[in-house]
């Protein structure tokens, strides 16, 4: 009789520890209620704990900086101290205070620039005043590798210029170029370069303006250029301005401060790379 009943008093026992352990929970552990506000809560939480998408100059300067380079002139004539810069109206011009030079035994470091890598065989696009500004230059690329160089082109009427390295990196990489053919006032720029040999560095801003000219120092009267607002400093010129994807749409190439000070007030320049390519290599591929 027994043997005949136990499935199932064995099954009645099971189910009825299943509805005392239903009822411990649900003593020990109350049914929370799904409010609106428990629901924002959730949803809030979420949200704080979701990766940030990086900031548009961040993406920029990443997409840029590997075809940056930094530009050193040395000059075995220079004095000891350094003197008053030929032509304030440049950011990168002479005799700057520099930090982290790389060093030339004989030589004098008395001016730093930048350029950016246009093509595959190492070719630098910069501002002329830069080319010129010491007897000797030497390159600095991204990586660290140190070339000197020799200008191949020159463009005085829109003071531009490109350097050939005598040694390139394993990983070069040149820069992407944009055209500033649909460029408007009031577009995100950012400007990379070393000022007062401090870098690399980025200043963010936005376009100015359009169609500029500017002469400064008795130079040659530069127009169509780049009005922009992102900090420029001697050690800029020759750098790249960049737009929002990191693209080059210019070389920075002058400031202007009424008070004759070689630092930023607000107004710098630069050369649609258009004009720059066109007056060095001979032609714009844009």
């Amino acid at each position: 009789m027994l043997g005949r009943h136990r499935g199932k008093a064995f099954l009645a026992a099971s189910g009825l520890l299943s509805m005392a352990i239903v009822g411990a929970h649900a003593l020990l552990w109350p049914v929370q209620h799904l409010t609106q506000a428990r629901l924002d809560q959730a949803v809030n939480y979420a949200l704080d704990r979701r990766p940030e998408e990086p900031a548009t100059a961040s993406v920029a300067y990443a997409h840029i900086i590997p075809s940056v380079v930094r530009i050193d002139g040395y000059d075995p004539m220079a004095p000891n101290e350094s003197g008053s810069p030929d032509d304030r109206s440049h950011p990168g011009n002479p005799n700057a205070p520099l930090q982290g030079n790389s060093a030339l035994p004989g030589y004098k470091n008395t001016a730093v620039g930048g350029g950016v890598v246009i093509d595959d065989t190492g070719s630098v696009l910069t501002a002329l005043h830069v080319a010129v500004a010491a007897p000797r230059l030497r390159v600095i690329f991204a990586d660290g590798t140190q070339a000197n160089v020799t200008i191949a082109a020159a463009d005085k009427r829109n003071d531009m210029a490109v350097l050939k390295p005598d040694r390139i990196p394993d990983d070069l990489q040149p820069a992407t170029l944009a055209s500033t053919r649909d460029l408007r006032p009031g577009d995100d720029v950012q400007a990379v370069g070393f000022p007062f040999g401090i870098g690399p560095s980025a200043s963010a801003g936005i376009v100015s303006g359009l169609k500029r000219e500017f002469e400064g120092g008795g130079k040659t009267r530069l127009s169509n250029l780049i009005q922009f607002d992102a900090a420029a400093n001697p050690g800029n010129s020759g750098g790249p301005l960049v737009n929002r994807h990191g693209e080059v749409i210019g070389i920075v190439d002058a400031i202007v401060n009424p008070s004759g000070a070689r630092t930023f007030a607000g107004i710098g320049f630069a050369v649609p790379i258009e004009n720059a390519m066109q007056g060095t290599i001979g032609e714009s591929p844009l």
